[in-house]
């Protein structure tokens, strides 16, 4: 083995055990997640047209979580537990949320002693507001209701982050 090869190793190997924390494209962080622009979206088994359609998802503003970037391509967790491939141009920055709780409550404030907004069932999507890093709860609006959610009733963000 040649030494410019085992400096090269050594230069490399620390790269790429690193997490990747931003995008290769976008240079905004990964994972993230961002919703489904409309009500067919096409995710396929690659990034590009000529990989197969793996399954078709009908529910604009669905949460996806991106978890890799390559052009035009984002690479998806999908709140089913499946991943894909689907282009940019079907998914916008607005952060949504998914039940994943057989019943959520939609609290007037962040408590559980707060009134009830609404009472949302397993499957129910909406729109998250904003999340306080400590907070057990997000702020979400679904058809004119405001409230808050326990973030382990849905899925749509990570156990600490935050956002506005």
């Amino acid at each position: 083995m040649s030494r410019l090869w085992l400096v090269f190793c050594a230069l490399a190997a620390p790269a790429l055990a690193a997490p990747l924390t931003t995008g290769p494209v976008t240079h905004l962080p990964l994972p993230r997640f961002v919703s489904l622009r409309t009500d067919e979206v096409n995710v396929r088994a690659g990034p590009g047209f000529q990989y197969p359609v793996t399954a078709i998802y009908h529910r604009d503003g669905l949460p996806v979580e991106i978890i890799g970037e390559f052009d035009v391509w984002r690479q998806l967790d999908l709140p089913d537990g499946g991943t894909g491939w689907v282009h940019e141009a079907t998914l916008r920055a607005r952060r949504g949320f998914y039940i994943t709780a057989p019943t959520a409550t939609l609290y007037a404030a962040p408590s559980d002693s707060a009134g009830t907004v609404a009472t949302l069932r397993q499957g129910v999507s909406g729109v998250l507001l904003s999340c306080a890093a400590e907070s057990p709860y997000c702020k979400a609006t679904i058809q004119g209701n405001t409230g808050y959610l326990k973030r382990t009733d849905f899925w749509g963000t990570r156990a600490d982050e935050a956002f506005k």
